[in-house]
């Protein structure tokens, strides 16, 4: 299996931890400012980027402006570890050339444009884009007093940490 597949799955797992461990209550409350987003909501967003890319078109495109945004899924634990064990076994079975040029579809703030990527670099952005929405999470779980028991939840791993101040 292909380092990208490797790196995407060990970040993906800390979604199923969090899904195990988060009420369907505490997964879709958005009462933490200043955005006023869920948890639900950010993992749901994750899911379907990756989705996008594994749904690739037969002219080897990739639109991730084509989201799914299943709302049920950003409120309810089981639906959304379903979501991401289906995501899982696709990534787990995938068998593409990851130096292959992709066509990307994305809307960067002027409309759609279609740019030239590698299957492996659009996975990279997936996984580093989990891991930004990650550390969004952390905020939200902070503001409603939960607390990760991965230290490492929403920190890229090249992120100097900072000790703790008491």
């Amino acid at each position: 299996m292909d380092i990208i597949i490797q790196s995407t799955l060990k970040t993906l797992y800390k979604s199923k931890f969090l899904l195990e461990t988060l009420s369907d209550n505490d997964f879709c409350d958005c009462s933490v400012s200043p955005y006023y987003s869920s948890v639900g909501s950010h993992i749901r967003h994750i899911l379907d980027f990756y989705d996008c890319i594994l749904n690739m078109d037969s002219e080897r495109r990739i639109d991730l402006t084509a989201r799914n945004r299943n709302k049920d899924v950003e409120s309810c634990c089981i639906l959304a570890a379903e979501y991401l064990n289906k995501i899982i076994n696709q990534l787990t079975n995938i068998d593409y050339n990851f130096d292959e040029i992709v066509t990307v579809i994305d809307d960067l703030g002027t409309g759609k444009i279609e740019m030239s990527y590698t299957l492996a670099a659009v996975l990279s952005q997936a996984n580093s884009h989990t891991i930004h929405h990650y550390a969004i999470i952390n905020y939200i779980l902070d503001g409603l007093e939960i607390s990760m028991a991965d230290s490492d939840f929403g920190y890229n791993p090249i992120t100097p940490k900072r000790a703790k101040l008491n």
